[in-house]
């Protein structure tokens, strides 16, 4: 960042607020300290390190690491004392007075956008580190950053621009953070909605080609009469083949001539036993293939939902929660093969992709978990686990937009009907009637086409 911009938010800050309601990293190298009417972004990616503002969002994931730890314990409901620049250097520092029932302490958190030195750091009244963002030993720098070593003074620039700099009026300030907040913003949701759609693309092209494998109906119901006709000529013939024939040659029932091949490794008396399967397994391939091509047309349709949902997501919370980073449910050492896992805010969430899906997940439900289902819609069934607790409203309003997003392509308002699963009673299949229910409602946004 350029100095006099920090200059100005320096100002800025230091004339509006005295204290700090809240800080947490919200990314890997972005910070957020929240004020009294707003909250206030630090981006510190080396070489793209900026300041802004935008509207106050959960995490995509939580930070439990010792700094995340400390920023809380220091910075909750902290007394600002001063904002200023360290030898009017790039870096903005909060002189802050923890809250705190036991010692009175005064601890200083450096904000440095000095290139290399790109960092957060806080330190004690005697100047030593208490934690930082990115420790740094000495094999790394001859300026250590580490825990309870004493912080040395980042060196100077030999050219620190000219002192007739045009000051920024508040205005100005505030102006700049709202557009630094909507510039970075915007590049972050676009690049993970690339990255996310590339995934799911994935996904689709994936069910596509399974589709197209699988076998054509009337195919394998004439394999299964063929095998069934080979397995009564045998039958015919037996008397006819000796113990070391390879294969059959005969007559078919219509007179014309037939090579059977006898299968290996199995004894004479099998072998129309042996083609008699092969037609049992053909025939109910053939039956139950239009229940596995439905699964797959389900999984389909929900993958190319979702790939809509994300196309129209607006922000990094929805895009993560409609596609979570990989390993989110290995981290909890728990899979789910025939459902969608999901966690929403610690919960644990099952999502049917197909009516398949959706009857094994209320089977899985227990009395007093959450179900949710479109209203009047053939929707994807979401189970919340839970243990009696009421849930947060904001879970149930996450819960009930994937829920449409799964489900649905076309933007709307929509009801989404929840209830407990103790309510919910199994008609045919995945129909079901339901009583003691709630409704959300869900507002689907996107380009509605009229005609």
């Amino acid at each position: 960042m350029k100095l006099e911009e920090l200059q100005a938010i320096a100002k800025y800050l230091k004339s509006r607020y005295k204290f700090i309601k809240k800080a947490r990293r919200v990314e890997n190298n972005t910070i957020e300290l929240m004020f009294d009417e707003e909250s206030l972004f630090f981006d510190m990616t080396r070489g793209q390190s900026v300041i802004y503002t935008a509207p106050s969002n959960r995490p995509s994931q939580d930070f439990n690491a010792p700094f995340d730890n400390i920023l809380y314990q220091y910075l909750s409901h902290a007394k600002i004392l001063d904002i200023y620049l360290p030898n009017n250097d790039r870096v903005l520092a909060f002189k802050i007075e923890p809250k705190s029932q036991y010692k009175k302490k005064i601890i200083e958190l450096f904000f440095e956008f000095t290139g290399r030195y790109t960092n957060v750091i806080l330190v004690d009244e005697d100047g030593r580190v208490i934690d930082a963002l990115h420790h740094i030993d000495e094999s790394k720098s001859h300026r250590v950053v580490k825990p309870n070593v004493e912080l040395t003074a980042i060196p100077p620039r030999q050219n620190q621009g000219s002192s007739n700099i045009k000051a920024l009026s508040d205005d100005e300030v505030k102006e700049l953070l709202e557009e630094n907040g909507k510039r970075v913003i915007s590049k972050k949701v676009s690049n993970l909605k690339a990255v996310k759609l590339r995934l799911i693309d994935k996904k689709i092209k994936k069910i596509k080609k399974e589709l197209d494998k699988l076998p054509n109906s009337q195919e394998l119901q004439e394999k299964a009469n063929r095998y069934k006709n080979m397995a009564n000529i045998i039958l015919v013939n037996l008397h006819k083949i000796s113990q070391y024939d390879k294969e059959l040659k005969t007559y078919d029932f219509e007179g014309n001539e037939i090579v059977i091949p006898l299968p290996k490794d199995v004894k004479k008396n099998r072998f129309s036993e042996y083609y008699f399967n092969l037609a049992k397994r053909s025939r109910s391939k053939a039956v139950n293939l239009y229940i596995e091509k439905e699964n797959l047309q389900g999984k389909l349709k929900f993958y190319e939902n979702i790939a809509q949902a994300l196309s129209d997501a607006k922000d990094i919370y929805t895009l993560e929660l409609l596609l979570p980073k990989r390993g989110r449910s290995k981290r909890k050492k728990e899979k789910l093969k025939d459902a969608e896992l999901y966690w929403i805010d610690g919960y644990k969430v099952y999502v049917g992709r197909n009516s398949k899906e959706n009857q094994k997940i209320l089977s899985l439900a227990k009395a007093n978990d959450i179900w949710m289902h479109v209203r009047g819609i053939p929707s994807s069934h979401i189970i919340i686990r839970t243990d009696k607790q009421n849930l947060p409203d904001s879970l149930l309003q996450s819960a009930a937009k994937l829920c449409v997003d799964f489900s649905i392509k076309q933007p709307g308002n929509y009801e989404v009907d929840y209830t407990r699963r103790k309510f919910v009673k199994i008609q045919e299949g995945s129909n079901v009637e339901y009583d003691k229910y709630k409704t959300i409602s869900v507002l689907k946004e996107g380009i509605e086409i009229r005609e």
